[in-house]
């Protein structure tokens, strides 16, 4: 894996955004209100590398995954796979399925409790085309590529009788059945004990490597973004905040909203806790300006009337703030004048 893209983007988004449309409660049942659950996310993702969108719970996450997965349609922009534009209004056809598979968070909801797991993997290989005589071994193999040898001593249980670490690996081997040249893992790790968190980490660190997959990872954890992923993003409200190749965005973040999620990784040797000052934006009242301003520390005047755009701080690091701006520079400025001759800010 590497830094930097030497091939085109095998699945790339463009200006994706998704509404939904709720009714309102109360007196005016019928009164309808609208959430900008993603709002012009652009990504790439490449073969052999890993990219992880972080954020908090309600930032966009699963349904940009579900959007690149087409499962849920988005509300506008594109898709692009392997050099072919995808309308949004075409059904999803098992050719695009087979390409781009999506694992789930939750492996106890996701695997069927009432088949052995024989069933769960023999099952996607038949509808993909596979032959009865074949499905057998594939399924074995499938096994084998994620650790669980020998496959023998897994097919024929239930899911009830393997713990959480075994059945996601068995998630990852029924994605990896079909042979798609995608895998979007939404948050793989976070129902799972911390002691086996790790292996399934560098599972999809050496599937990347091995199988030349391109990996979405998506998760809460920029500790585990920064571990494992070429490039990272950081999501808020269902805009990108930030995003950065390598390491550089977790070791020396710019965005305020990035700032807060480091510092609110533990650190046993930590003296003070970080605490995240403001209030939640919501996501279904039209905002106005920036969307982390009313949670934002370092909030401008600016920042609650005009949405900030995005400044590149070096080559692929780009943050989406104005303190990055000649302006806010400006406005600093004229602030440290203020104070200096006595006045009120």
């Amino acid at each position: 894996m590497s830094d930097v893209a030497t091939s085109p983007a095998l699945l790339s988004a463009r200006s994706l955004s998704r509404d939904f449309t709720t009714r309102a409660a109360g007196r005016f049942w019928n009164a309808k209100r609208v959430t900008h659950a993603v709002e012009d996310v652009s990504l790439d993702l490449y073969q052999g590398r890993v990219t992880a969108i972080v954020g908090e719970s309600g930032s966009g996450k699963s349904v940009l995954a579900r959007m690149l997965a087409r499962i849920v349609t988005p509300t506008s922009g594109q898709l692009v796979f392997d050099g072919t534009t995808i309308e949004p209004h075409h059904k999803r056809g098992l050719d695009y399925a087979a390409q781009v598979q999506l694992v789930l968070q939750d492996p106890f909801a996701s695997i069927n409790p009432i088949h052995p797991i024989r069933h769960c993997l023999e099952r996607p290989l038949l509808i993909h085309g596979a032959t009865k005589d074949d499905v057998a071994a594939l399924a074995g193999a499938a096994l084998t590529r994620v650790a669980l040898d020998p496959p023998e001593r897994f097919l024929d249980r239930y899911p009830h009788e393997l713990s959480g670490g075994q059945l996601q690996r068995v998630s990852i081997a029924r994605a990896l059945c079909v042979r798609p040249k995608v895998l979007l893992a939404d948050e793989p790790i976070s129902m799972l004990d911390v002691s086996v968190r790790l292996g399934i980490l560098n599972l999809l660190k050496g599937l990347c490597v091995s199988e030349q997959l391109a990996i979405l990872y998506i998760t809460h954890d920029i500790a585990s973004a920064r571990y494992l992923a070429d490039e990272v993003i950081v999501m808020y409200a269902g805009q990108i905040v930030e995003r950065s190749f390598g390491t550089s965005l977790v070791d020396e973040p710019a965005h305020p909203y990035t700032q807060l999620l480091v510092a609110s990784v533990p650190d046993p040797e930590a003296l003070d806790e970080a605490r995240v000052v403001g209030q939640h934006e919501k996501l279904e009242v039209a905002t106005v300006g920036c969307r982390f301003a009313p949670r934002c520390p370092h909030a401008m005047e600016v920042c609650r009337t005009t949405s900030p755009p995005n400044v590149e701080l070096a080559p692929g690091h780009v943050s989406r703030c104005w303190l990055h701006t000649r302006e806010a520079h400006a406005s600093l400025r004229v602030n440290a004048r203020r104070v200096d001759e006595g006045g009120d800010i």
